[in-house]
């Protein structure tokens, strides 16, 4: 697929699922363990601006993560390195991508497609 532009949102998402994560100091961190759910912060290239997310843990130690703002170019094979504050929690592949902003805007909009307005209201993370 390729989009019509850098800022489509055919490329933009908010959810993703990795592999088994690789944590550095905690296997894996306390909070993460008892609530089955964490606050952090994410990013998949290395200069990119990190993301607010929130982490869901899997039985078999994969995670999905849900950004708090669309991502633009998240593909499976790159890492997503997560963050609490200064400090790098981990590391995991990214197996999974969810739907893009664009099919599901598609889907809410079944009868028409998304007006440019729409789409200039979206602020996705860079």
């Amino acid at each position: 697929f390729k989009a019509p532009s850098r800022d489509h949102p055919a490329l933009y998402r908010d959810l993703l699922r990795t592999n088994r994560v690789h944590w550095i100091a905690e296997e894996p961190p306390a909070e993460l363990v008892r609530e089955k759910m964490m606050e952090c912060h994410f990013r998949f290239r290395h200069q990119m601006a990190l993301v607010p997310c929130v982490l869901t843990l899997n039985q078999d130690g994969s995670v999905w993560v849900t950004l708090v703002k669309p991502a633009r170019a998240i593909t499976p094979g790159q890492f997503a390195v997560f963050y609490k504050g200064d400090e790098c929690l981990g590391s995991g592949k990214i197996l999974r991508i969810g739907p893009s902003v664009y099919t599901l805007q598609q889907g809410k909009n079944q009868e028409e497609s998304p007006k440019k307005e729409e789409i200039d209201k979206i602020k996705p993370a860079t």
